[in-house]
């Protein structure tokens, strides 16, 4: 699974955003960790859409058609699949 292109991008743009992917044999996990000084992100998911707002940014992607599930834990963004 790839990293969606809008959450590359927004972490493009600042230094504090940090994205990892991590492969295990039966499972990928991407994680966005919007650091302490952006502020705590809120997650929608609405159909194949998430929408990401984080500091007044709002950020849109599709999840990823094999990700099995997206949540926010503690200002980290978590996709696994």
């Amino acid at each position: 699974m790839e990293t969606p292109p809008e959450l590359e991008a927004a972490a493009g743009n600042r230094d504090d955003v940090a994205i990892a992917v991590r492969e295990y044999d039966d499972e990928t996990i991407v994680t966005v960790d919007f650091g302490p000084v952006i502020g705590e992100p809120t997650l929608d998911v609405v159909d194949d859409t998430a929408i990401v707002v984080v500091d007044g940014t709002h950020l849109e992607f599709d999840v990823p058609p094999e990700a099995t599930d997206v949540i926010v834990n503690d200002g980290i963004l978590t996709i696994r699949g």
